[in-house]
C-alpha cells in the first residue's frame, strides 16, 4: 500500500490475527480485552471495551481503519467512528469456513496476501484432520453455558454452536429469535444432554462451578465439565488451534 494504514481492532480475536499477519507496526489501538499475544500486546494503547471507547483517545491516535463485529460491537459506535471519515471494516463470520474469507479480506486490505494464504493453508489442514478424527464419531447433545445468573446459552445460528459442530455435538436451548438466549437448569432436561459445557468466556467459570453444579445435579450419563471458549469462539488465527482443540477434546468423556 502507498500508505501505511494505522488500524485500530476493537475485536479481540481480530487483534491477535493482525499479529499472525504480521500487521502489528500497523496497530496503533486495540480494546483492554485484547489480551493476545501476551508478550506483545501491552505495547498497544488501548482505547477502552468493546462497547464503549474512549473518543479522544481514539481520535489522538488517527486511526485510518477500525476493525469491529457484529456481536461485539455496538452499531451505534460503528456509525460514530464512520462519521469521523475512518474507514470501519465490519466483520460477522457466523461459521469456522467463514475464517478462510476473513483471513483474506484483511490481507488484502493491508497487502498481506501472502500471508492471508498462509493462515488458509493452516486452517485448511487443522480443518482436514479435524473432518478425518471425526468422521464416526456419534452426535452428542451438548448444553454449552456462556453465563450465570442468569443461566445464557448459545442458539444454533452463532459461530460457537457451528464450531461445535464439526465433533458431531449438538447444542441444546436454542431460541429462533435470540442469539444467546437464557436457560434453566432442571435435573430433567440436564439428564436428556451428553455434555454440560462451561465456557471459561465470557462469564469465567472454573473449576468450582463444576464441583458446585456436580454435587447439585445427580447424573450418571450426562459429563460436566469446562470448555476453552477462546478456542470456541474466536474466530480468526486462533481458529486453527482451536480446530486442534476440538479434535482432542472430543475423545474426552
Amino acid at each position: 500500500m502507498s500508505n501505511s494504514p494505522r488500524i485500530i481492532s476493537l475485536v479481540p480475536s481480530l487483534t491477535e490475527t493482525l499479529f499472525d499477519l504480521d500487521l502489528q507496526d500497523q496497530l496503533v489501538g486495540r480494546t483492554s480485552f485484547c489480551i493476545h499475544p501476551h508478550d506483545k500486546i501491552a505495547s498497544i494503547p488501548s482505547v477502552g471495551g468493546t462497547k464503549a471507547i474512549k473518543m479522544q483517545k481514539f481520535k489522538d491516535l488517527a486511526p485510518t481503519h477500525v476493525l469491529v463485529n457484529v456481536d461485539e460491537n455496538p452499531k451505534s459506535l460503528a456509525e460514530d467512528i464512520e462519521a469521523l471519515g475512518v474507514e470501519v471494516v465490519v466483520t460477522h463470520p457466523l461459521t469456522p469456513e467463514d475464517n478462510l474469507p476473513l483471513f483474506r479480506l484483511l490481507g488484502q486490505l493491508f497487502g498481506r496476501q501472502e500471508q492471508a494464504e498462509k493462515l488458509c493453508d493452516q486452517f485448511s489442514s487443522q480443518m482436514d484432520q479435524l473432518s478425518e478424527a471425526v468422521k464416526n464419531r456419534p452426535a452428542e447433545k451438548v448444553l454449552y453455558l456462556i453465563w450465570k445468573n442468569p443461566w445464557m446459552t448459545i442458539s444454533k445460528d452463532t459461530y460457537i454452536s457451528k464450531m461445535l459442530g464439526l465433533i458431531n455435538w449438538q447444542t441444546v436451548g436454542h431460541d429462533p429469535n435470540i442469539r444467546y438466549p437464557e436457560v434453566t437448569l432442571e435435573e430433567e432436561g440436564i439428564a436428556a444432554i451428553d455434555r454440560l459445557l462451561l465456557s471459561t468466556e465470557p462469564y469465567s467459570f472454573s473449576d468450582k462451578d463444576v464441583k458446585e453444579l456436580t454435587k447439585q445435579y445427580t447424573l450418571q450419563n450426562t459429563s460436566i465439565s469446562l470448555i476453552d471458549g477462546e478456542m470456541t469462539s474466536w474466530y480468526g488465527s486462533r481458529a486453527i488451534e482451536g480446530l486442534n482443540y476440538l479434535r482432542k477434546i472430543s475423545d474426552k468423556k
